[in-house]
């Protein structure tokens, strides 16, 4: 499937916009392709009890989930605060539970640049229990 990462930034950019984060003031946006071809966004939202708090991409991928997509192929992260905004390890899990066949790719952006890599690059030696 073809698909302009351009566009599936653009909207991690706009989700950023809606982050809840008062206490880090660190804003994060993620917005990911699924194999239906569906992208969905989200923000980070922070809590006061901080184990509360969801990120950005979690947030995105927990969308998708609940309205029944099981697989993703790309997820684009953004935040104001840095360049290359990188997924947390907690992500990372999240997201290797939800690859299907294609490794899914993970977009971030320098200075304007899109940067392209794959999850195992992020995380090696994820985990899935399937019973």
């Amino acid at each position: 499937m073809e698909y302009d990462y351009k566009q599936l930034m653009s909207k991690a950019k706009e989700a950023s916009s809606k982050s809840y984060s008062p206490f880090s003031k660190f804003a994060v946006g993620a917005s990911v392709l699924t194999c239906s071809g569906k992208v969905y966004s989200g923000c980070n939202i922070e809590n006061s009890s901080f184990g509360m708090t969801i990120c950005a991409e979690r947030c995105a991928i927990f969308k998708a989930i609940s309205e029944g997509e099981k697989e993703i192929l790309a997820v684009a992260i953004y935040s104001p605060n840095e360049d290359d905004c990188y997924p947390c390890g907690a992500c990372r899990q999240v997201m290797y539970e939800f690859q299907g066949e294609k490794e899914i790719e993970v977009i971030t952006e320098e200075k304007d640049k899109l940067n392209i890599k794959k999850l195992s690059d992020f995380l090696p030696y994820g985990f899935k229990i399937h019973g």
